[in-house]
């Protein structure tokens, strides 16, 4: 089977609003369950029409809903799930959905499926026609015990089998605690039988191919787009450009690799990047994983605190870089105490602002008719790096862009079609890349030798453009932390209150919280929110340069996250049916990326002096 064809050939015979995963692929054999179990019933809510009002004239609630499944309330659903799947640790709830007949809502339901972008309207491939199946016609239990006997185990290793069949039984005791999670809308699973005697739980994705890309570029388009310019000038026109393409070539194999792996798996309830972990080399990985996972989240979090306080301080210079610091805490910790389904709304703004970003750098640089800060008249270039070395701290930025591979699983896991995944990221990379791009070859067009950690930096400490294009700056620059600080955090503060027994799904099982009261758990959950934005601030103070935040966050853990472990993960699962031509070329990648990523992580903390920088 070709994972990259995207023709289409045959028209799939679910129903029109089908949401089920890849159901009965011959790589994708889960543990079965025939024996009667616990059922867990839908809430009112789900597909529920009693109680609602008669709709008799249209309106803005009517207006929310054209389009059918690509309306704007069903682009509002997917971003705001979209925004819940950054995790470190797993902390996924489970509920299983009626076997008869899609799963929708009356409200998509009763707009159809006709709308211009739908594509549920797309044939399927031939290829993936038989992955999906009849319903059937019992009821199977949502707990069972897994069977490795009725597992085809053809082309698996042991060890993966093993970890899909833990995995499996993390799930079974995920679905016991449903209702747990107040802030995460729980997973929709549902039982089909694949083949006669086969029965397994399938995730029923729920994003069409159009909010599927939206919620990718909403991933990618980032902060990492400001140095960008700064990079070019460390690499040189040509190796910078040359690299530019080749990470999001790269990457964009590698977030395809991932979603082979889920499909791979013989447990296809799989959500999460540290599931895909976990199934090629155990709880190892998973540890390996949370660990870099934190990493990137906390250097996001600190480069979001320097980026607030450097653009301000540009702005206003009388207040130093450390104030506006600890202004920034003062005005971002109050947000860690706001529900994680109100902050997920707000991630909408995140490639709004970028992109405001970049129009304003655009603009006014063809504003201005002369050098410096003019794209009519570009500061001096130069083809390779005026210094070589600080092309390892060039690589870095370059590569800082493309870290979204921590929530291409769930993306993946969240389609309605998955064999529309690989369109998918081309789309969403394509784009990225011609922002980036473009980001990339005005910043250091309009500035040159003077350009600055964040081309934002250069905007507002520049007098010759307009005030009126500073004040937006400085309004997109202040929304920028808001709304991306706390929903990065989010997972920081998850994790601490789990390891601490006062997150509400883990209190049944935690030593710790027995005999606390309901007070101490919320004081608890106060201090670490507090302390933990205390912690991005400490770090932001003893580690200005947003520079070498982002080279960081590029050298060390994209090149983790994104390239290396993605292929060993790959090569682990799929064992021997990786041909000799992609093995050789994955552990060039492998070793090129090691490298590349061990020498731009130690550039990055060497002082600027010494490799001519300053």
């Amino acid at each position: 089977m070709s994972y990259n064809d995207d023709s289409s050939s045959t028209r799939s015979k679910t129903p029109a609003n089908e949401g089920s995963y890849f159901e009965g692929s011959p790589h994708n054999i889960s543990p079965s369950s025939k024996s009667p179990g616990i059922n867990i019933p839908l809430p009112s809510s789900y597909g529920s029409t009693e109680g609602r009002p008669r709709r008799s004239s249209f309106g803005l609630s009517e207006l929310r809903h054209v389009g059918g499944v690509n309306s704007i309330d069903a682009f509002a659903r997917s971003w705001t799930r979209a925004a819940h799947f950054l995790q470190i640790t797993p902390q996924q709830s489970y509920i299983e959905v009626p076997p008869h007949g899609p799963y929708v809502d009356d409200d998509t339901a009763s707009h159809g499926e006709s709308a211009l972008l739908d594509d549920e309207t797309d044939h399927v491939p031939a290829e993936y026609t038989h992955l999906y199946p009849s319903f059937p016609s019992a009821n199977y239990g949502s707990l069972g015990h897994p069977s490795r006997g009725a597992m085809p185990t053809e082309g698996l290793r042991g060890s993966v089998i093993r970890h899909a069949e833990d995995l499996y039984h993390e799930q079974q005791q995920a679905m016991e605690e449903v209702g747990k999670d107040k802030e995460r809308e729980p997973i929709l699973v549902r039982t089909v039988e694949t083949e006669p005697g086969v029965v397994q739980q399938v995730i029923v994705g729920q994003s069409t191919l159009p909010q599927t890309v939206f919620n990718s570029v909403n991933v990618l388009i980032g902060i990492g787009l400001l140095s960008l310019p700064l990079g070019l000038k460390y690499s040189g026109w040509i190796i910078g450009m040359f690299f530019l393409g080749a990470s999001a070539w790269t990457t964009n194999y590698t977030a395809k690799l991932l979603a082979r792996c889920l499909e791979k798996s013989p447990n296809q309830a799989l959500v999460t990047y540290s599931d895909v972990a976990f199934l090629a080399y155990g709880q190892t990985a998973r540890i390996v994983v949370s660990v870099l996972f934190s990493l990137e989240l906390i250097a996001a979090c600190v480069a979001l605190e320097v980026l607030f306080a450097d653009s301000l301080h540009s702005l206003i210079p009388s207040i130093s870089v450390v104030s506006w610091k600890i202004i920034g805490w003062f005005v971002l910790t109050p947000l860690s105490f706001v529900p994680l389904r109100v902050l997920s709304f707000s991630s909408i703004l995140g490639i709004l602002s970028t992109t405001s970003i970049f129009l304003i750098v655009f603009f006014n640089g063809l504003l201005k008719p002369t050098h410096p800060g003019s794209l009519v008249d570009p500061a001096p270039q130069y083809l390779f790096p005026q210094s070589w070395l600080t092309l390892p701290i060039g690589i870095g930025l370059l590569m800082a862009p493309w870290s979204g591979h921590s929530v291409f699983p769930n993306i993946f896991k969240d389609m309605r079609h998955p064999h529309k995944f690989n369109r998918a990221v081309n789309i969403t990379f394509w784009f990225s890349y011609l922002l980036d791009g473009s980001m990339m070859v005005v910043g250091l067009l309009i500035w040159g030798d003077g350009v600055m950690d964040e081309i934002t930096a250069n905007v507002l400490s520049f007098t010759g453009y307009p005030e009126s294009t500073k004040l937006a700056m400085v309004v997109i620059i202040a929304i920028i932390p808001i709304t991306k600080t706390p929903l990065n955090a989010r997972p920081i503060i998850s994790t601490c209150e789990i390891l601490l027994g006062v997150d509400a799904r883990s209190l049944a099982y935690s030593e710790s919280a027995i005999g606390m009261t309901s007070l101490t758990r919320s004081i608890i959950r106060a201090a670490i929110r507090i302390i933990i934005n205390i912690i991005f601030v400490i770090i932001a103070i003893l580690f200005p340069s947003f520079d070498v935040i982002m080279s960081f966050l590029g050298n060390a853990l994209c090149f983790s996250v994104c390239v290396i472990l993605p292929l060993m993960f790959y090569l682990k699962i799929f064992g021997n049916e990786v041909s000799t031509k992609e093995r050789v070329f994955a552990w060039f990648l492998i070793v090129v990326c090691s490298i590349l990523g061990v020498v731009g992580t130690v550039f990055a903390f060497i002082p600027k002096e010494i490799l001519g920088m300053s």
